[in-house]
């Protein structure tokens, strides 16, 4: 099929190359030419397990290709979809001017050559997809002539639909392929046709699998999800809404733990064992980042205030997962008693493994405090370090090469992010050059055992 992704971003960039791979013919575009010319060259701006391989395989087989020109990639495709960046804005909304820009870019592209599918990937509020569908209206309304068309068959035919991501930063390429459902909202019949057309390599699990991410073995067909257009919208909020629910209640709870003397590592594998609860999103730690949990929440909380509509869940888990990042500090302070004049080291600086993304990380928030509190911060992460440095030029921190280094000399170090690396330390030669032999373990992840063994004195999370 003859797709068009409109935003190299990380999700339009992964849907993009997937798309391409199942066979169907992909032009990404983006406005930044720059981008444009290295994505060319199979080079990825931020950093995603594979999916610079991936990229380049994918351009080597001519299906995928990059332009600048909205115009053009509309008019010979026949799904456009919309992938543009919605960050928040400073009271919770996202910022949707990208989607209204290219809306509008779309509708003025648009020709009656063939019935078109406009498809919102970018995570939007409810009723974005009515006001996309006005937007692009407006777009072609601006490229109509007087007298008008001279019939409706001249009239460009295009339906609106909302197709939310559900892509995990580190494991992107794998979701794509094998989702635990891809969801369609749309009341256009042909619209759901046409989507189901083109994820059937997906649903069917007809395709053959990357090498690199071969197949799991449970996974024969993947349930595909037609509602109408709010519902799916609601349906991506909701999810993340929920998952960090999940992860704030294990955090509460681990409060509780420590001071009952429980475990929450085996409280929540008690709860988890419960299969209308779930293993997954109950590891206590530091809390959750990144770009979409946050985000998210706050946006569902808005449209609820365009409705007078009460979510005291939602604001609470938020609340939990802002007072969680100050436990680590407390926990410095217990041991150490005075923090000012103290060396902390940071074990990872991005919000999860396999990732650079530094959106709303813990660790800097936590970095900011101890300076704040006249502590000297070293920080290693394993590909987090110079984009840290980039995006916070004014953080006064130490970074370092490799954990050895940033173990020297420090009182106390904390496990931010948990990198594999971390897992595999050499807790014997970090004892040795350290101040104090402390390590605060954020993420309940290290081997408490083999730490201890080696001179480590160790300290978790709601034990």
């Amino acid at each position: 099929m003859d797709v068009c992704v409109i935003g190299a971003g990380y999700v339009g960039l992964v849907t993009s190359a997937c798309l391409a791979f199942l066979g169907n013919t992909v032009i990404a575009v983006d406005a930044n030419t720059a981008r444009l010319e290295s994505l060319k060259r199979g080079i990825v701006p931020f950093f995603e397990p594979g999916l610079s391989e991936f990229l380049t395989e994918s351009i080597s087989t001519g299906l995928l290709t990059f332009s600048d020109s909205i115009e053009q990639a509309v008019k010979k495709s026949q799904i456009i979809f919309i992938a543009v960046g919605t960050p928040p804005m400073p009271n919770g909304e996202p910022d949707l001017s990208q989607v209204m820009t290219v809306a509008r870019a779309i509708g003025h592209a648009l020709d009656s050559t063939k019935r078109r599918v406009i498809v919102n990937k970018s995570t939007v509020p409810v009723g974005s997809g009515n006001w996309v569908e006005m937007l692009v209206k407006q777009g072609v309304q601006s490229v109509q002539t007087v007298p008008a068309r001279a019939s409706k068959a001249d009239a460009p035919t295009f339906s609106v639909c909302s197709n939310p991501e559900f892509l995990r930063e580190g494991s992107a390429i794998a979701d794509s392929f094998y989702p635990d459902r891809i969801v369609v909202g749309t009341t256009d019949e042909f619209a759901a046709d046409l989507m189901k057309t083109l994820y059937k390599p997906i649903i069917n699990q007809s395709f053959e699998p990357p090498i690199f991410i071969p197949r799991p073995h449970d996974i024969t067909s993947i349930p595909y999800v037609v509602t109408d257009l709010a519902s799916a919208e609601l349906i991506k909020y909701a999810a993340n809404a929920f998952l960090a629910l999940k992860i704030s209640f294990a955090n509460e709870m681990s409060g509780l733990c420590e001071k009952a003397g429980a475990d929450i590592r085996e409280v929540s594998r008690g709860i988890g064992l419960d299969r209308r609860i779930g293993k997954y999103f109950l590891n206590a730690g530091i809390g959750w980042g990144g770009s979409c949990f946050g985000k998210d929440i706050n946006a569902l909380i808005q449209v609820a205030k365009e409705y007078n509509y009460p979510t005291s869940l939602l604001e609470a888990t938020i609340a939990v997962n802002q007072r969680q990042r100050s436990v680590v500090i407390k926990k410095l302070q217990d041991e150490l008693k005075i923090i000012k004049g103290r060396t902390i080291g940071l074990m990872g600086l991005s919000f999860k493994p396999d990732t650079d993304d530094l959106r709303d990380a813990p660790s800097i928030s936590i970095a900011q405090q101890l300076i704040k509190m006249g502590a000297t911060v070293k920080a290693y992460d394993p590909v987090s370090n110079e984009n840290c440095q980039t995006l916070n030029p004014d953080l006064d921190v130490i970074y370092c090469k490799d954990v050895i280094e940033l173990a020297h000399g420090c009182d106390a170090m904390l496990l931010i992010t948990e990198w594999e690396e971390f897992r595999h330390a050499n807790w014997q030669e970090i004892a040795k050059v350290m101040n104090c032999p402390l390590v605060i373990d954020g993420r309940n992840t290290l081997d408490e055992a083999t730490a201890i063994k080696h001179g480590i004195i160790y300290r978790g999370i709601g034990r």
